[in-house]
């Protein structure tokens, strides 16, 4: 039988923006090698492969990227929880819960004039080491960023289920990129999987592969992180949202929105979404050994 799945648009107001995704709402019997081999053959920045929905709104789910699999990501989970809420047919709000294997997460869906808006509650965030004074030349320098672009805030790595290392800037966003082959070590030195650029001033941010090659289009799992650095340094407020702009130099502008909840030294939730617009369905007429 045809394995079917959709095509749909995260943090996209509209079809050809925001970050692809891929999504197979039912994939029972399929082994992680197939994941990965169908991942990696139909191209997407990352698909997701979901158990089912049982009538609790409860799903489990697997993501994969074109390398690996993910315990977490953030713009596959909303994506496919807009893909469950058009085969669920609701006209009113859903609510999900998400169980991936590195973690289970809530998700909350309504439908739009243009499709369905999505937001993940990322749970309380958690505050990691912070680069040193000495090294922030370094970490300024292996990005290609003047040591004179960063703000006057700290860099430091945050958690809401990734660990991202916050390089706060002010200028330089345009010209910033990975340029040392050891990124992933200069990186984890500070106990970072990944590095995030962002404009501290403009709301907007970058990020890429440690190996600098694949700049990602929007980044859900690292919004969480930025909402969580912006609001227990007081550069936003809490309980208000704010729109993170991410995309824009890889030719795919999108908008996630960022919720920081509780109070700037005791976060005790994250909330990160963004709508979702409907692309294409497909299906596959045989699978990988």
């Amino acid at each position: 039988m045809p394995l079917h799945y959709r095509h749909v648009d995260v943090f996209a107001a509209r079809a050809y923006t925001g970050n692809t995704l891929a999504v197979f709402p039912d994939t029972h019997g399929l082994s992680a090698a197939q994941m990965l081999t169908i991942t990696q053959e139909l191209r997407h920045f990352e698909t997701i492969f979901l158990g089912g929905a049982d009538k609790a709104h409860h799903v489990t789910a697997r993501v994969f990227d074109l390398c690996e699999e993910l315990d977490f990501a953030g713009h596959p989970v909303l994506g496919a929880a807009a893909v469950l809420h058009e085969r669920d047919g609701a006209p009113g709000p859903l609510r999900w819960t998400f169980r991936l294997t590195g973690r289970t997460v809530e998700v909350s869906t309504r439908r739009t004039t243009a499709g369905y808006h999505a937001a993940l509650d990322q749970g309380a965030p958690a505050f990691l080491a912070t680069v040193p004074a000495r090294d922030r030349t370094e970490v300024a320098a292996a990005l290609n960023l003047p040591g004179r672009a960063l703000a006057d805030l700290p860099l430091r790595v945050v958690s809401t289920g990734l660990r991202y290392l916050i390089v706060p800037v002010v200028a330089g966003l345009a010209e910033a990129k990975i340029v040392r082959s050891d990124f992933a070590e200069l990186a984890g030195r500070y106990g970072a999987q990944f590095a995030y650029v962002l404009d501290v001033e403009a709301f907007e941010g970058r990020h890429w592969n440690n190996d600098g090659v694949l700049e990602d289009i929007a980044t859900g799992s690292a919004a969480g992180c930025v909402g969580a650095y912006l609001a227990r340094h007081r550069v936003v407020p809490v309980e208000e949202e704010f729109a993170l702009r991410q995309g824009r130099f890889a030719g795919r502008p999108s908008t996630l929105t960022v919720l920081p909840q509780g109070r700037p030294d005791a976060l005790r939730n994250i909330r990160v979404g963004g709508d979702v617009s409907m692309v294409a369905r497909g299906s596959l007429d045989s699978l990988p050994e």
